[in-house]
């Protein structure tokens, strides 16, 4: 009966949102309530439990995705961005176009929230398929792979932070693992993809694509942006002292090195609020101060950063309220009852649930965090490593993105393809990630 109730509530939000078209974050408010209701919950305690869900998943959140935005905004409004791809071009050449723009969507995608980085990146493809005469998907591939990779597997992105905060994981592994995963599953999704979708739909090849939509694109001469060097390294701070962080903690783990100031210190600075809060303000002088922008013309770009992900944390927060009140109505008591001695790992039950919510509600946010509400009990009964547990989820939440999901429009329109040619390359590149990344997430697994 639990799980009919989560049924009923996702067919309900796939009516208002699809059939309403009613905003995602007040159908997962409705909804949550809905659900509460039907789980016998006592009507006392439903407000407190939806209060509890979105204040504790925005509280982990807020901070270092909005700290997140603010970097990404300034990176691409000082020009780094544009450097760091066109360098990337200059350096692999011609004959290796392909992985210069995997390795500058990589790095891009680390500082870039996946459709920021889709519409910074999208003109720039344009002009180098222009320039070299090559198909525009012929680079396109590689360029949505290597962005929807570090979009679902590496912090600072919301889908990773959020889930590791719920998870309780360590965000420092999360990345650490994620980065080892994202690195074969992009090259598999990106260049090796690219030659089997050339097989299913050459015709879409010979697109001219139409990005007349996005505007008026800012432009800079190479010699007016920042040089490469500090360009990667603002781009890359968060993830260097997260990373520093965790590896020391690690080697003093294996060592059994007692917690000394020094440690403590390295800890703070390798959190990640902490890592953002010192790459926004390094940003602030190498992309703006350094380059004799005024801190207004500096403010204004933060400012527009926070404008544009206002709504996306109501989503994300209405998530996590849908999440409590999964937890408080005990269904996820119930999935973990069921699953009791299963030999079934929970890595792969997070991604099949997962995968399941986003074919059918699209959102890979809302999917993650209604796994985790799901998934979040059976944790206690198994020795998992839950930064693994993070990956999978977001895996699985990546999987067959189609019509209900904006990236596959956005995909569809911005190449000028069909629905046929959509579903061959985009949706099967998103499949392709989820499954080669379950692979190397249950590869690591036997290490870890």
């Amino acid at each position: 009966m639990p799980l009919l109730m989560v049924a009923i509530g996702i067919v309900a939000l796939l009516i208002l949102i699809m059939g309403l078209k009613l905003n995602t974050f007040v159908s997962l408010i409705i909804v949550s309530f809905g659900v509460a209701i039907m789980l016998g919950m006592p009507l006392d305690e439903i407000v407190g439990t939806i209060e509890t869900g979105l204040g504790g998943t925005l509280g982990h959140l807020a901070l270092i995705f909005g700290l997140g935005a603010m970097l990404g905004k300034l990176i691409t409004d000082a020009g780094g961005a544009q450097r760091i791809a066109m360098t990337f071009v200059h350096k692999f050449g011609e004959k290796n176009i392909q992985w210069a723009v995997v390795a500058a969507s990589f790095i891009i995608g680390i500082a870039l929230f996946f459709e920021v980085g889709l519409v910074l990146l999208i003109p720039i493809v344009f002009a180098i398929s222009r320039e070299l005469r090559v198909s525009i998907l012929y680079l396109g591939i590689p360029m949505a792979a290597a962005l929807s990779v570090t979009h679902g597997f590496l912090p600072p992105h919301p889908g990773p932070t959020v889930i590791a905060g719920e998870y309780g994981a360590d965000l420092g592994e999360v990345l650490l693992y994620g980065i080892i995963i994202a690195i074969p599953t992009v090259i598999i999704a990106g260049p090796i993809f690219t030659k089997l979708a050339k097989k299913l739909v050459p015709e879409s090849f010979n697109k001219q694509g139409n990005i007349a939509s996005l505007g008026e694109q800012k432009s800079f001469k190479l010699e007016e942006t920042p040089g490469f060097g500090i360009s990667v390294f603002t781009a890359m701070l968060p993830v260097i002292l997260i990373a520093f962080s965790t590896i020391i903690t690690l080697v003093q783990e294996m060592m059994g090195v007692d917690t000394n100031g020094v440690l403590t210190v390295i800890n703070l600075i390798g959190n990640a609020s902490t890592a953002m809060v010192i790459s926004l303000l390094v940003a602030i002088y190498t992309m703006g101060i350094a380059r004799n922008i005024p801190m207004n013309t500096v403010m204004d770009s933060c400012k527009t950063a926070i404008s544009q992900i206002g709504m996306m944390l109501l989503i994300i927060g209405g998530g996590g309220a849908f999440k409590q009140v999964l937890i408080d109505g005990g269904v996820g008591g119930y999935v973990a009852e069921m699953f009791e001695g299963s030999s079934l790992s929970p890595i792969l039950l997070a991604w099949i649930i997962a995968a399941i919510l986003r074919i059918s509600l699209g959102s890979a946010t809302v999917a993650a965090l209604t796994t985790v509400g799901l998934v979040i009990p059976l944790l206690g009964t198994t020795d998992v490593n839950l930064a693994l547990m993070v990956l999978s989820t977001g895996a699985g939440s990546l999987v067959a993105s189609h019509v209900n999901d904006a990236g596959f429009w956005m995909f569809k329109e911005y190449f000028g393809l069909t629905m046929k040619e959509t579903f061959a390359t985009w949706t099967l590149l998103e499949t392709i990630i989820s499954v080669a990344g379950l692979g190397f997430i249950l590869l690591l697994s036997l290490f870890v």
